[in-house]
Parts: structure tokens; sequence; C-alpha cells
């Protein structure tokens, strides 16, 4: 029976310009019901980038050859739809009020064929993981860091499906990136999240890892 998992109420507390802001996300995981609450986040205003990739990029090894009446942002929505169609849960979306305003992909490392491309995100060793590839937050909610509060949700959602090793491919740099260019997040934030650098193989580009205990069933349960 496919696990359904509901993150109500994720509190988030920031401290910004000296004042503490709290935020409520309800997280879910993208399922059939909810692809239209997706879509209307990544055609927002702010979402070109998403838009063209539509979270596949990472999800293939190569240019992948489409059919000659699609553009390819229109093949990459339909590939991810396929996935959410079979039932795969390709990330997780965050609501607040109601509204979609945030979003994690993450996975089984082994459903995102580019990393083993990758000389900076190349596995580190065979030890089961899951991987946190990309986060997307609404433009009108941007600097409020609402995906501290989404990485939190992973973290949960991986350990309630059975992972125990997550990781993820941060930026470490001191000066601020621009917002688009963001969507590994950054270090820091993991920092925060307990991760450990685990390999760097570019200045500015570690791996880093959290070890996850089992679940107990008394929290975020599923039904």
């Amino acid at each position: 029976m496919r696990a359904k998992y509901i993150l109500r109420n994720v509190n988030h507390a920031l401290r910004l310009s000296g004042m503490a802001r709290p935020h409520s996300l309800e997280i879910h995981p993208l399922d059939k019901e909810r692809w239209k609450d997706l879509a209307s986040l990544f055609n927002g205003p702010g979402g070109s980038i998403v838009r063209g990739c539509w979270c596949m990029y990472y999800r293939r090894s190569g240019r992948a050859e489409k059919p000659a009446d699609l553009t390819y942002a229109q093949f990459n929505k339909c590939s991810l739809k396929a996935l959410v169609d079979k039932g795969v849960a390709p990330g997780l979306i965050g609501y607040r009020d109601g509204k979609p305003i945030a979003w994690v992909s993450l996975g089984p490392r082994e459903d995102y064929a580019k990393l083993a491309r990758s000389s900076v995100m190349k596995a580190v060793d065979d030890k089961p993981v899951w991987s946190v590839v990309c986060f997307y937050t609404a433009k009108e909610a941007r600097g409020e860091h609402l995906a501290e509060a989404m990485l939190k949700g992973a973290i949960d959602y991986a350990r309630l499906r059975g992972a125990r090793l997550i990781e993820a491919y941060p930026v470490d740099k001191q000066e601020r990136e621009r917002d688009d260019s963001m969507w590994f997040g950054a270090k820091s934030m993991y920092d925060r999240a307990g991760f450990v650098e685990v390999a760097r193989r570019k200045p500015t580009r570690p791996v880093v890892r959290k070890t996850l205990r089992p679940q107990r069933e008394s929290k975020n349960r599923s039904s």
C-alpha cells in the first residue's frame, strides 16, 4: 500500500531584522490530485526556470529525444506528470492558507540519473541514500526562508519512506546568490538542519548528508 503522508502545520520561526516571523505550512507529496497545484505554482510569476525544467533535468542522464510536436518544456511537463500518474511522488508541495507556495524535489538517489555523471554530485559510496535536488518558492514568498521548512518536511518524508541517509548538493558561497541560481539551497541551511559535509569536489559545492533514525509510528503516521 502506497504511503500517504501529511505534515500539518510546520511552524518555522525566522529571525529577520530582529523580528521572529512564524510560518505555518502544510506539506503533502505530489500526487495526481495535487498536480494542478504544482502547475499553478510553477506557472506563477518568477517560474521561468521551473517551467522549462519541470524538475526532470537531473532525472535523465542525457538529453532526451522529444516528440516533434512538443517543446522541451512541454515534454518535461508531460514526463513529470507521467511519473505522478504512475504513483511516483517526485517531491513535496508546501501550502500556506491553502495556496501552493513552495516545492522540494527529492527521492532515492537512483531516480536522478544525471547525478552519477556529475563530477560534483557523483556517488560518495554505495550506501542507499535519498537526494534533495531542488527547491522552488513562489515569487511573493521569496526571502522568507520557506525552503528551510520544506527541508524539514523532506527529512521527515524520507524517514517515513524508510530512508536512513539523505544527502544534498548545496551552494557554499559567502556572497548572496540570485534566487534563481539557488535551487540546491545554501549550505548554511543544511548545517542548521544537522547535515554534515562528506565530500567537496569543487570549492563552492559540497556534498552533505544526514543520518535518519527510524520514524516512530506515533508521529506523522501514514494511512
